[in-house]
Parts: C-alpha cells; sequence; structure tokens
C-alpha cells in the first residue's frame, strides 16, 4: 500500500504545478493579451489526471481496506484531486472569454488583475499546504477567501448599475467569477489539508 500512496501524492503534486502554471497562463492572457491556447492543454491534461487519482484511489481502498490515518489520507486525495482539476477547468473558461469578447486592451482591467493576484496567492498557498502538511497556511486561506469574494461582489453591483462600458463590464464579471470559484476550491483544499493531518471533517 505505500507504493500506492506514494504514487497518489506524486500525482497530485504534479497536478498541483500543473494548475498552478494553467491559472498563471490564463490570467497572463488577460491582463497582458494573448490567446492562452496551451491553458486547454493543461486543463484536459488535468482532466486525465483527475481520472487517474481517482482509480488509484479505488484501487488501493479495494485491495489493501486502509484505516485511520491512511483511509482519511485517501478520502482528503481526492477532494484535492478535483480542486487542482478545477483550477485547470477555470483557467480554461477564463481563456474562452477573451476568445469570447476580443481585444480588451482598452478596458480597465485592475480590479481583475488584483483579485487574481489574491487568487493565484490562495492557490500558492493550497499547494504549499498539501505538499508540506501545513495546517497554518491551510487555515489562512479562507480569510483570503473572503477578500476576493467581496472584489467580485464590487464589481458584479457596479455592472448592475450600469457603470462603464458593458464589453468590459461583462467580461471582467465572468473573469471574477472564475476567480471567485478558483478561491473557493483553494479553500476546500485548505479544509482537506486540515482533515489530513487533523482528523477533523471540514464543516458542511
Amino acid at each position: 500500500m505505500d507504493m500506492g500512496l506514494e504514487r497518489l501524492n506524486g500525482l497530485l503534486l504534479e497536478m498541483a504545478v500543473l494548475s498552478e502554471k494553467a491559472v498563471s497562463v490564463s490570467i497572463e492572457a488577460y491582463s497582458k493579451g494573448g490567446k492562452g491556447a496551451e491553458v486547454r492543454d493543461m486543463g484536459e491534461r488535468l482532466q486525465a489526471l483527475h481520472r487517474h487519482v481517482s482509480d488509484l484511489c479505488m484501487e488501493i481502498l479495494a485491495r489493501y481496506q486502509p484505516v485511520a490515518s491512511d483511509l482519511r489520507y485517501i478520502k482528503a486525495c481526492f477532494e484535492i484531486s478535483y480542486g487542482f482539476f478545477r483550477y485547470g477547468r477555470y483557467a480554461v473558461d477564463i481563456v474562452e472569454v477573451l476568445d469570447m469578447f476580443g481585444d480588451l486592451s482598452r478596458c480597465d482591467r485592475s480590479a481583475v488583475v488584483e483579485a487574481a493576484r489574491k487568487t493565484q496567492e490562495m492557490i500558492r498557498m493550497s499547494v504549499d499546504a498539501f505538499a508540506r502538511r501545513d495546517v497554518t497556511t491551510a487555515r489562512q486561506i479562507p480569510r483570503m477567501d473572503d477578500i476576493v469574494d467581496e472584489s467580485y461582489r464590487r464589481n458584479l453591483k457596479k455592472v448592475l448599475e450600469g457603470k462603464g462600458n458593458l464589453k468590459c463590464s461583462l467580461s471582467a464579471t465572468l473573469v471574477m467569477r472564475y476567480l471567485e470559484r478558483i478561491a473557493d476550491h483553494a479553500t476546500y483544499i485548505g479544509e482537506s489539508v486540515d482533515y489530513i493531518v487533523t482528523g477533523v471533517e471540514p464543516p458542511g
């Protein structure tokens, strides 16, 4: 079973690196202009890795019937794998916004870029928390999630009030929504790390 768990950890670390890169490339494409075509390839790779992780989790459960901390780890790994996969999926969604709206160079993208910076920090923290089983870092992530949520709400309010260019406002709202969802998954990953280490089930 140890070899299976080691393989599981390796797959998740591979997903961590790839998912962080996918989001980074998609945000760079939004903030500086570009297509981010490689993001789709990364998204597909993350989906394949998530399926691999799921299959490996089921195989370990069926063959070894783990208990206690091993069972807890396997359960959490499935959730973490899904979170990394969703990072990639939302990165693809951001790139699709660029394809849909075209040139956004005349838009004020500062609010989105700032929210993206905070979201990317949360991603790095979630990856680091998993790699080092760092509960302290994991527990800092939800407070940052509140900041991203508030950025999204402020932007949505601006759209509803009809302020600004419609194309710029709609594209920013979509990207901010995907960032908000990425931030949520970073929080879930942090909770899963906490669960691995402490054995306390995440709330809800």
